[in-house]
């Protein structure tokens, strides 16, 4: 994406929950599903792993010290694997133990070198005859046989080693490198998910061999050859890695035989001044032109990396090293640019973004916090009371704006609880009536949990009847004088103020008190500036997707409206013009109209007049707007009351009879 671009990617890492993969039950060798916390710890690590791989080859770190961070990473996964690497002898019939920290010494001893050859255990089966080998169980196993007496399979056993992986590590030109392996103290067969880890490291692994010997040559090279250009070229032709000779300005001035064959490009093509355009991606080319111009002016080693065009038309991603050639002088004479394939790595990153975006559309299905997207320190209390009072049986009332969310905080109380397994029952208690004609409701909640959403509107008679099921823990079917015990939370959630409506004899105070055990109050998403950002991302990539649209992309003015905005319908708002927006998106760019967001209401404002039908509805507009006018205020030389010329007494009982809200004429 363009430097200039007025836009950002969106973090796809959000995917699947992993049901489809199994582990190895280590008695009976079978697969059983593994756990959805088990894929993305070891994901991360793994990805952690290749990425501080990487870093230490460009580093110029040690072959052995890259290795050694490598199997620490995969031991790391269990405390029962133990991983090695083994590299391969010049002469291709011996390996020679390379990396491994758990591996026992005596056992490292017994089989260096390793015998390659067919039947000779895991490591020299599998360089012998290039393919993956798994031993589940070393004391049976025939392809244990042909090793010498110091590595037979009772040394092994001996050992503790009753399993062994292991996966060839072959070039791009067939060549054996060596062997990744991993053994275990038990019998085991790997899962699904253990064949993906070994098979990714051994990717890494390739990458630092491959890498390291790359390097080797090249420094073998300068020192060897150092001003004679023509013979560097020739070496250069023989090292598979690609490597591009360029000036000091940074144009090409040579490429290797395996830059040739990968672009399909001839010498002369090469040196075009559009070479780079015709061979990297458009994307990349912008995104990367001034950290390239000012790594070659800096005359230091850098690197990034970039999606390269092979002679067929696919693009693959590739590391892009930099080293300067300096005179004896000190000037730069030369850059070398060496590509390092990395497109394995790249894809499987990829996978991982894929398979925790389906993992998180999964929890926002079933798990603890659902849809509650954030970290904003205004959020971060709320989702840290959450979690404790889940634990318990209290009752909890939640407080906050129309559209914070409040259901959500509920049902995410109710996942953790104890009662998950049970139901989870919702009463809007803003319809007339809803608990008396619905006591039903209780009885379909037993052992679970009932949401009782709306709590402020609920009628005095209804309050009654709440009131004894929270006292007595029982209620009488309808049409029934039995009383009949339950086992219910309760949780409550109002957008009302309570306290002002107690005061005002609008709710019972008895009630009140049952209700307001544990409270929590949810912020507006005007205090959640922070999340905004996250929310966005989150809710185009909700709705690109049931719309069947690809949206990549979030204009950055579009953020900057959505922080600025006052958000009065809080998230639910936010849902409505992300929905609607994504409807007239037509291309990868999500972005809004301006003017959705201006002119609109920040806080609540006067009515418009109308026409008055009857004596009732002149009075309630007339308290209204003078309500508007106060900002909620009744009492005191500035409240509602002073303004109408009546006393405070009459102006709340008349509020109550005509049922306006007081809240939500309140300046925030």
């Amino acid at each position: 994406m363009s430097a200039s671009d007025s836009s950002i990617k969106l973090d796809h890492d959000t995917q699947s929950n992993g049901d489809g993969v199994a582990v190895a039950d280590p008695v009976r060798g079978e697969s059983k599903p593994e756990p959805d916390a088990a894929i993305r710890p070891r994901a991360a690590s793994l990805l952690t792993a290749a990425t501080r791989t990487l870093e230490m080859i460009a580093t110029g770190a040690s072959l052995n010290d890259t290795l050694e961070n490598l199997c620490s990473a995969i031991d790391a996964q269990n405390p029962d694997i133990i991983s090695t690497v083994l590299l391969m002898d010049p002469d291709g019939r011996r390996l020679w133990p390379a990396a491994g920290a758990r591996v026992p010494g005596a056992w490292t001893r017994a089989i260096t070198p390793l015998t390659v050859g067919p039947d000779m255990g895991s490591c020299g089966t599998a360089a012998f005859r290039k393919e993956r080998v798994i031993i589940s169980d070393v004391a049976s196993d025939p392809r244990w046989a042909g090793a010498p007496p110091t590595q037979s399979r009772e040394v092994a056993l001996a050992h503790g080693l009753l399993a062994a992986w292991s996966e060839p590590l072959i070039s791009k030109d067939n060549e054996v490198l060596g062997t990744f392996a991993m053994y275990y103290g038990e019998p085991r067969s790997p899962s699904a998910g253990d064949l993906q880890l070994i098979e990714d490291a051994g990717h890494i692994a390739v990458i630092a061999i491959e890498g390291d010997r790359a390097q080797a040559a090249l420094k073998k090279a300068f020192v060897e050859i150092k001003n004679s250009e023509q013979e560097l070229r020739r070496i250069t032709d023989a090292i598979p890695q690609t490597i591009i000779v360029l000036s000091p300005e940074g144009t090409v001035v040579y490429a290797n035989q395996a830059v040739l064959e990968y672009t399909g490009l001839t010498m002369d093509e090469m040196m075009a001044p559009d070479v780079r355009n015709r061979i990297f991606h458009p994307e990349d080319l912008a995104r990367l032109q001034d950290e390239r111009r000012e790594g070659l002016a800096r005359g230091v080693p850098f690197e990034y990396e970039q999606r390269a065009r092979r002679n067929d038309g696919q693009y693959r991603w590739f590391l892009i090293r930099y080293n300067p050639l300096r005179d004896e002088q000190g000037h730069i004479v030369r850059w070398y640019a060496t590509g390092t394939d990395i497109d394995d790595r790249r894809q499987a990153e990829e996978r991982m973004r894929n398979e925790n975006l389906a993992l998180r559309e999964d929890i926002d299905r079933s798990s603890m916090f659902e849809e509650i997207v954030g970290s904003s320190p205004a959020l971060r209390p709320i989702l840290a009371q959450v979690a404790k009072v889940a634990e318990t049986d209290s009752t909890v009332l939640i407080l906050g704006e129309t559209g914070t969310g409040k259901e959500l905080v509920a049902r995410a109380i109710h996942k953790r609880s104890r009662r998950s397994t049970r139901a989870f029952i919702r009463v809007n208690c803003s319809f007339t009536g809803a608990l008396q004609r619905r006591l039903g409701r209780f009885e379909a909640a037993d052992g679970g949990t009932i949401f009782l959403d709306e709590i402020g509107e609920l009628p005095a008679d209804t309050q009654i009847a709440l009131l004894r099921v929270l006292q007595e823990r029982e209620f009488e079917r309808v049409g029934s004088s039995l009383p009949m015990a339950v086992d219910v939370r309760v949780l409550a959630a109002t957008n009302r103020d309570l306290e002002a409506a107690v005061e005002h004899d609008a709710f019972r105070q008895d009630l009140y008190y049952r209700l307001n055990v544990f409270p929590i109050r949810i912020p507006p998403l005007r205090e959640r500036a922070d999340d905004i950002p996250v929310l966005v991302a989150y809710l185009v990539e909700r709705y690109a997707k049931k719309a069947g649209k690809s949206i990549r992309n979030i204009k950055r003015q579009t953020l900057e409206l959505f922080q600025a905005y006052d958000w009065p319908g809080n998230v639910r708002e936010l849902q409505n013009v992300i929905e609607r927006a994504v409807v007239l998106c037509d291309g990868e760019t999500f972005a809004i109209d301006e003017s959705w967001l201006k002119g609109k209401p920040h806080f609540p404002s006067k009515r418009v007049a109308r026409q008055v039908t009857t004596l009732a509805e002149g009075e309630k507009e007339l308290i209204e707007a003078a309500l508007s006018a106060s900002g909620g205020r009744i009492s005191g030389p500035s409240g509602a009351a002073a303004k109408l010329g009546i006393p405070r007494q009459t102006l709340e009982s008349k509020i109550k009879a005509l049922r306006i809200d007081t809240v939500s004429f309140r300046v925030r």
